[in-house]
């Protein structure tokens, strides 16, 4: 016997966030399935919130950071809630929506317990949607994984950073350091 697994569409997961039957839990949807975010510890917590800021003040007004808020992917039936999330200013717009994968110009995940999971399956999920460029802040390990061009569902750029800057696709104008994502 096959056993299938079903799948939750966006429409049954913003039912059931209106509805309140996922009030009180840690969840997102990713590939039409609930699944349980990891609490963050204190250092998760602080550092994106950290980074966020520092992100904030070079980039002014050119785009929005979204510090742990929902986007959508309508390709995979995805709704992740990356740490940060950079995305075009439509402030209006996101009253109604969240973001979709054509207004995001970058994803970050910050990563203890749930590496394996930004690497894999968030990696896979932002990839398919085409979002150009994702970012693996590893905490354990003090290093940035950098992933570009999408293309077929995988990115076919990585880069692995320690230290120096970086150059984001969409403000090529922009000098990310790399420590003050672990300041």
């Amino acid at each position: 016997m096959t056993v299938t697994t079903a799948k939750w569409t966006l429409d049954d997961y913003h039912r059931m966030i209106e509805v309140g039957i996922l009030s009180g839990r840690q969840v997102e949807l990713l590939n039409g399935e609930i699944v349980q975010m990891p609490p963050e510890g204190p250092e998760h917590a602080q550092l994106s919130t950290d980074a966020g800021d520092y992100l904030r003040s070079l980039l002014g007004e050119k785009a929005l950071i979204r510090d742990a808020k929902p986007i959508t992917i309508p390709q995979t039936n995805s709704e992740p809630e990356p740490d940060l999330a950079i995305v075009q200013p439509l402030r209006q717009l996101y009253r109604t929506r969240h973001p979709y994968p054509e207004n995001i110009f970058w994803v970050i995940e910050y990563a203890n317990t749930s590496l394996s999971k930004d690497l894999d399956t968030k990696r896979k999920a932002y990839a398919s949607c085409e979002i150009r460029e994702y970012w693996v802040v590893d905490l354990k390990n003090r290093l940035v994984k950098v992933f570009r061009n999408p293309v077929d569902g995988n990115y076919i750029e990585e880069t692995t950073l320690i230290d120096g800057e970086i150059n984001p696709f969409a403000f090529e104008e922009i000098k990310i350091s790399i420590k003050k994502l672990f300041l």
